[in-house]
């Protein structure tokens, strides 16, 4: 089992945040401390990003397995973009660990298919993946700034998100290459009934990644959901509204 670089900080009940494709524990920087001030907060770098190693198979069930090996005895567990996809697969396997969830700008199927029109083009997934081989700076560089597309405060958030990303190692390429194949066929709608545990989703209204229309079908499908969504707002929010994006966290830890 590959074992996963955890930073733990503050006081309170158990906040466990998983960061997206490529990216790392580091993105959460903006919003870090003020997490902390309410929650423990437990940072995670998924496997082969940050400081985390890299092991095969590398598949969606390899990852939720590494995450819930350090998974707090009963939390609050936040996943954004990627990290909501294995956010919502451990609420179906261990309902008992994860007392409420926070999909944050994420979906249960990152790529369109003939019954899901809001995904992304799949040859643009198979297009990433190609270019990593290729040309690994230029294909970062593309997915941050699709990231911040529609942001109202785009080149200062894509200067954080660069920023954030170069704080630690490159991520392993064959984690990246797995990772993107996890976006490009993984498909959660049918897991989504399964969740019963009590769901913040969080989106932005101009997320190019995951379209905000996912978000939607998700508070539809859970029944116990409340949907908040960011004007002018990528793929992002806690870059582009940290403050807010702390509040609402906190009022959801404290809600029944």
């Amino acid at each position: 089992m590959t074992k996963l670089y955890v930073e733990s900080i503050g006081m309170g009940p158990d906040l466990v945040l998983l960061h997206g494709w490529a990216m790392h524990s580091g993105i959460w920087g903006s919003v870090r401390e003020s997490l902390a001030q309410r929650f423990r907060l437990h940072l995670v770098d998924l496997p082969g990003h940050g400081l985390s190693p890299f092991s095969e198979p590398g598949t969606l069930d390899h990852w939720v397995e590494a995450v819930s090996a350090m998974l707090p005895q009963r939390c609050m567990l936040g996943g954004w973009s990627l990290g909501g996809q294995v956010t919502m697969e451990l609420a179906v396997r261990q309902p008992q660990r994860i007392e409420k969830l926070v999909l944050i700008s994420t979906t249960p199927c990152f790529a369109k298919r003939d019954n899901w029109q809001s995904g992304m083009e799949h040859k643009l997934l198979q297009l990433f993946l190609e270019n990593l081989k290729l040309n690994y700076a230029a294909t970062i560089n593309r997915f941050l700034t699709l990231q911040i597309s529609g942001d109202r405060d785009a080149s200062q958030i894509l200067s954080q998100l660069r920023k954030n990303f170069f704080q630690r190692t490159e991520p392993d390429p064959d984690a990246l290459q797995k990772g993107l194949k996890i976006l490009q066929y993984s498909d959660l709608r049918n897991r989504i009934v399964n969740i019963q545990q009590p769901v913040l989703i969080v989106h932005g209204e101009n997320d190019v990644i995951t379209h905000p229309a996912s978000a939607d079908w998700m508070h539809r499908q859970l029944p116990q959901s409340q949907c908040v969504k960011f004007a002018h707002c990528g793929h992002a929010p806690f870059l582009s509204y940290p403050e807010q994006f702390v509040a609402y966290l906190n009022e959801f830890q404290t809600s029944s």
